[in-house]
């Protein structure tokens, strides 16, 4: 039996039209007939998580895994203020996250009553589509109910991928069960214009550079970009894409930045994480740059935006590969020489280096050892995603679209729910204990590792030039802590070790990435460093 509430029965059947297979539902009375219609239909999958800012990003997760939508739903009120961090990232990563908020009736809203807020608009900065449902009474109004439903689900698939929220108003009493089917609803079918990018203005412009360089930021396309491998030019990429080329360490100790410096730079992709580059690439003088992306957006991350090309990436580097096999000898090969030389050497002493005991010794480790394992890595924004830039050869996800701290285990664990290979995640402690619920999901697995860098505090707010000086950085800033996962993973049925030193690192290391197939629940191995020991490994390297 369903929930005989109109707006409810319009939007099941409708989730089902759309093929929506996976639901994140949280708690409340406000929402139980949405979440009973979402069990009962049978075609969805629903995941209970009780902390609504870690569902959100659970269902991120489980979205970025499949690569299709994925519904979490929640009661009224401030329920849905804690799904806001989820929504912008899912934003900025072009993620089809689908918000469904159950509501209070309209004429209760701002009248001190128990959860009543305006949510309509709540996250509509960050959101394709932003609808509240009538509840209807009459035939036009149903009408209209489906039309909005339709606009909204269809949002999910513009623009490269985008959330969405359905705001669901529904007035007592709400635990009507006495329908015995759902009705049937039609389906507004949205179809995407086929097109083939006229890419010449990229490339006349190409043409006349002799020193062209392709940086690529992050992307979810990575397995297009494998065998992209152009002769005679310049490509960058960071762990977010294709995987890690060293090429911080050149512009760290390199004293002829000049000669290495472009004259085009043709951009794909999302964020760079490196510092180091955007600060060098905004240093360049005489150049200019192109940014492909799927929504023609203007992000003039180096300061020499002069084009914007509207192209899917698989399509842009099916043209990009035609234009450098046939004008490869337009370019001076001098300059990608040169870079060549500057990346072997940079790989040369990267993997020389043998960092002491700390952050960076573990994540060099990990990476070692899967090497040839067949897995996903997650790796958490601040310190993490900037060791990942030094040691992992292989594409990571990360929470780049905004780069906060949060979310970042709660994404992992909802990517460990429909993956089949064992899934890491490499995570700071400030990002762990934050979201420290994210293990309080019954439905987690084996295949779920976490490495915990755990040096007591924010170690990178350290390097911050002046921060020191403050009285009050220690405690306020850097955010000092005494604190174990071990408690954490007891309370939750997670597998626990502990590292202090070198021996008990490789020890922990090689438990961490035994089989997944001999563990039934998640492991956690924690490295227990300092914030000292952390920055001079770094420090040493660089």
């Amino acid at each position: 039996m369903f929930s005989d509430k109109p707006n409810i029965q319009i939007l099941t059947s409708l989730l089902i039209e759309h093929q929506i297979k996976h639901a994140v539902v949280c708690p409340g009375s406000r929402n139980a007939p949405i979440v009973h219609n979402l069990c009962q239909c049978g075609q969805i999958n629903c995941i209970p998580v009780t902390d609504e800012r870690s569902a959100g990003f659970c269902a991120l997760g489980m979205a970025l895994k499949s690569g299709q939508p994925v519904a979490v739903c929640v009661t009224s009120g401030s329920a849905l203020l804690n799904l806001l961090p989820a929504v912008a990232e899912a934003y900025y990563q072009h993620i089809p996250l689908l918000v469904i908020s159950a509501d209070r009736p309209r004429q209760w809203i701002d009248q001190l009553d128990g959860q009543t807020m305006p949510q309509q608009n709540v996250l509509s900065q960050f959101a394709g589509d932003a609808v509240s449902l009538p509840e209807p009474r009459d035939e036009e109004e149903q009408w209209y109910c489906n039309r909005l439903v339709n606009q909204a689900l269809n949002q999910l698939y513009q623009h490269g991928g985008a959330p969405v929220h359905i705001n669901v108003p529904v007035s007592e009493p709400l635990y009507m069960f006495n329908a015995s089917t759902l009705e049937t609803n039609q389906r507004i079918i949205h179809v995407h214009h086929n097109f083939t990018a006229d890419l010449s203005p990229l490339f006349n412009r190409m043409q006349t550079a002799k020193r062209p360089m392709i940086v690529i930021g992050q992307t979810a396309d990575y397995k297009h970009l494998i065998d992209f491998k152009p002769d005679n030019i310049v490509v960058l990429h960071e762990a977010l894409s294709v995987g890690a080329l060293p090429f911080e360490k050149i512009l760290a100790v390199n004293t002829a930045a000049d000669r290495l410096m472009p004259d085009f730079i043709l951009y794909l992709g999302g964020s760079v994480v490196s510092k180091r580059l955007k600060t060098f690439l905004r240093s360049v003088k005489q150049a200019c740059c192109w940014h492909v992306n799927d929504d023609g957006l203007i992000f003039d991350t180096f300061q020499c935006l002069v084009g914007v090309v509207v192209c899917p990436l698989p399509q842009c580097l099916r043209q990009l590969n035609l234009f450098f096999n046939s004008n490869s000898g337009h370019f001076d090969n001098e300059f990608a020489d040169l870079w060549k030389k500057e990346l072997q050497k940079a790989e040369e002493a990267t993997l020389c280096y043998q960092p002491p005991f700390s952050s960076m010794m573990a994540v060099k480790m990990l990476e070692q050892s899967l090497h040839d394992k067949r897995c996903y890595t997650h790796y958490a924004n601040s310190s993490p995603i900037r060791l990942a830039n030094i040691y992992a050869r292989h594409h990571v996800w990360c929470n780049r679209g905004l780069n906060g701290i949060e979310g970042t285990l709660s994404t992992a664990a909802g990517f460990s729910l429909i993956a089949d290979n064992p899934v890491f995640c490499v995570i700071g402690d400030l990002s762990f204990f934050y979201d420290q619920n994210a293990l309080w999901n019954q439905q987690l697995k084996g295949n779920l590792r976490i490495l915990l860098l755990n040096n007591g505090g924010g170690a990178i707010f350290e390097g911050l030039k002046g921060a020191r000086q403050s009285p009050v950085f220690h405690t306020a800033i850097a955010a000092a802590h005494h604190t174990s996962a071990e408690g954490i993973c007891r309370q939750n049925n997670i597998g626990y070790q502990a590292a202090t030193d070198e021996d008990s690192l490789k020890n922990g290391i090689e438990w961490l990435t035994s089989n997944t197939a001999q563990s039934q629940r998640p492991l956690l191995l924690e490295i227990f460093t300092s914030s000292e020991a952390d920055n001079q490994a770094l420090s040493n390297y660089w």
